[in-house]
């Protein structure tokens, strides 16, 4: 059964929201879109641009024949970006709950799929809740990949969304979002303003309870991967919010239960190949890690895990195992939301 909040956002997006000018607040903005993301999206249906909502750059590299599943997949501006990127050999499932998104997105998968080359859709638009992904048929270790872009902050479990993204993600799958984050926990009675909650800004998380949630779940290590102070852009907003700062943030996290909640000095050593496209020089796994290509880099367990234990894999050499511990990895913690740069901890600070 829906709750009031359910209804309340699909009237936001469905009814009230006609455009992104429709928009009451700067929050549900996008900057430094990849070059290559923007040649894809000028290649769009404008409908499908005009009723983007997102905060972010949710698209991982190298998802080219992977099934990627975007939750709120909305009007379906990057699921056809993911739809381009996988190829034709590839899948994008979109989950959302509001039926006038739907219906923009699903008229659209023809003229998408003959301007990209294809004999046949690769693109699919299910009604369901990201709380409960049974809802759209989506089974266990079906997906390598699941994106979101500022929906997240709208679900009213988040608990149960975060556990289903790691049900439904195979063995080393990522997650990689971008939401409305923020330095604070929102008081009761923000929570329940239907505009502030459409806005993506009440509902939004306070980023240590973000990571307690995760570490819960069994996800000890998350990373960082980009940051943005938000501004509002409304007086009368600004007024109710006051104090909060809210963040766009960029996350990824992998499924890989073996993780450490720590980062660990194992002696392993990393190298990136220079074969991610896009990336011939370097490859940036966080905001901490940006590997040259072809320069040798000392890293923790985890980091070595998620290069070496996933699709990186192929990108990468990693020498070493666990075998030899030499205690915690010399390193230390990204700086707190509401530093100058804006920037959030993640779960490891190497």
């Amino acid at each position: 059964m829906e709750t009031l909040t359910q209804q309340q956002v699909q009237e936001y997006y469905g009814r009230q929201l006609r455009t992104q000018d429709d928009l009451q607040t700067n929050a549900c903005c996008t900057d430094d879109i990849p070059l290559e993301h923007r040649q894809i999206l000028a290649q769009l249906e404008p409908e499908v641009l005009e009723k983007y909502y997102g905060c972010g750059v949710a698209v991982p590299p190298a998802v080219e024949g992977c099934t990627v599943l975007d939750l709120g997949s909305g009007s379906g501006r990057d699921a056809y970006l993911l739809s381009k990127l996988v190829g034709e050999q590839g899948h994008v499932i979109g989950v959302d709950m509001t039926e006038e998104q739907l219906a923009v997105a699903r008229r659209h998968v023809q003229a998408h799929t003959e301007r990209f080359g294809y004999q046949q859709p690769n693109v699919e638009f299910r009604h369901g809740y990201i709380e409960d992904l049974r809802t759209a048929n989506i089974p266990d270790n079906s997906v390598d990949v699941v994106v979101s872009n500022c929906v997240i902050n709208l679900s009213t479990d988040k608990e149960a969304t975060y556990r289903e993204i790691f049900r439904v993600l195979k063995p080393g799958g990522e997650l990689h979002i971008s939401d409305v984050f923020a330095d604070r926990r929102i008081p009761e009675v923000l929570r329940q303003d239907p505009v502030l909650y459409g806005e993506c800004l009440s509902g939004a998380m306070y980023t240590e309870d973000f990571r307690r949630l995760l570490h819960h779940i069994g996800i000890r290590d998350y990373r960082l991967t980009a940051s943005r102070l938000l501004t509002i852009g409304n007086p009368e907003i600004e007024q109710k919010v006051g104090n909060i700062k809210f963040y766009s943030l960029t996350v990824r996290a992998f499924k890989l239960p073996h993780l450490e909640d720590r980062c660990e000095d194992h002696g392993q050593v990393a190298t990136y190949l220079g074969t991610l496209p896009g990336h011939p020089h370097a490859f940036s796994l966080d905001d901490h890690h940006r590997f040259e290509t072809g320069r040798p880099m000392l890293v923790c367990g985890n980091t070595a895990a998620m290069v070496g234990e996933t699709r990186y894999a192929t990108h990468f050499r990693v020498i070493g195992d666990q075998s030899q511990h030499f205690g915690l990895f010399d390193c230390g913690p990204s700086p707190a939301v509401g530093a100058d740069d804006a920037s959030a901890a993640g779960g490891c600070g190497c």
